[in-house]
């Protein structure tokens, strides 16, 4: 069998991988905005597997394989006999059978990677409780758009050590910039969880202040990830600090920009004034999403294009 690739962790690809799907990214969203089509993907069926809620993912993924020339075929778990005790691994040998492509949205790591390692073709994490390499990768192409390079600058991210911020982490460490991170005690990033044993490119901080002091991005996410409901209230009262506001971002570099992955609560993990303010990025943010993916999706299956 031909040598297949996945996307499972922001680390699979390396830094000339990504600097190849960003200039696709691009250039496929330049041809989406002139209304010119373009179908590399014709005929091709994409899988979508679904045990997590998702609105920017299921869209996405499945308007971005359509306008490949492509169709995506949605299963939720509930529906399929996955959910009904089936092995993952017996999974990844009938779908892959009947597809070109899979995406999977779950909870623990173990299942898409459980999954890859039996399938026939690309698989994709469109999120895991570990990690969430999609997102990631519209982020940057975001911030490549409104600012340039990311390489050499600081990230700051405020609040939850979660899928998001272990994907930041690896991401700094393939793209050669910096992480300021800062939790509520409790909180703090586990190590070997973010998939890092050593490294330069990540600093923690008591005070999200500190955190955010000379950062060229302000990021954060929901206090409460999915899975996590039964600790809400919990989490509300320790994470009442780590509200990124006015004040945070004007430490901040002067063009520094706000990022969330969605869905958001104001006045929570970000106020109003922050989120609908003239440095929020959050809107060009999600709509990167598709464009994003579309670049990932043609990269996995037809690898590198002549320009």
């Amino acid at each position: 069998m031909t040598s297949i690739k996945h996307y499972l962790q922001f680390k699979d690809f390396t830094r000339e991988e990504y600097d190849y799907v960003f200039e696709r990214a691009k250039w496929i969203k330049d041809k989406f905005k002139r209304y010119e089509p373009y179908h590399p993907l014709f005929d091709r069926t994409l899988v979508m597997i679904f045990e997590k809620a998702s609105t920017r993912t299921r869209l996405s993924f499945e308007a971005g394989m359509h306008q490949l020339g492509g169709s995506a075929i949605y299963l939720n778990t509930r529906d399929s006999q996955l959910g009904r005790g089936e092995p993952v691994e017996d999974a990844g040998q009938v779908i892959s059978r009947m597809s070109d492509l899979v995406m999977i949205r779950t909870f623990e790591q173990d299942i898409v990677e459980r999954f890859a390692a039996n399938s026939r073709v690309p698989v994709i994490n469109g999120l895991t409780n570990e990690y969430h390499p999609c997102q990631i990768l519209a982020d940057i192409f975001t911030f490549i758009e409104h600012r340039g390079s990311i390489q050499g600058k600081t990230v700051a991210w405020v609040g939850d050590s979660n899928n998001m911020c272990n994907t930041w982490l690896q991401a700094a460490e393939v793209l050669d910039f910096n992480v300021h991170v800062s939790t509520p005690p409790g909180y703090e990033v586990e190590p070997e969880r973010a998939g890092l044993y050593g490294t330069d490119h990540f600093e923690q901080f008591a005070d999200p202040m500190d955190a955010c002091r000379g950062a060229d991005l302000v990021t954060t996410d929901v206090w409460t990830s999915m899975g996590f409901e039964a600790e809400n209230e919990e989490r509300m009262k320790a994470f009442a600090d780590w509200c990124v506001d006015a004040e945070m971002m004007s430490v901040a570099n002067r063009d520094a920009v706000f990022m969330h992955c969605l869905p958001a609560h104001r006045g929570e993990e970000v106020t109003a004034e922050v989120m609908d303010g003239p440095q929020s990025v959050v809107w060009d943010e999600a709509e990167n999403r598709l464009h994003a993916q579309k670049a990932l999706m043609e990269y996995l299956m037809l690898g590198r294009i002549k320009a």
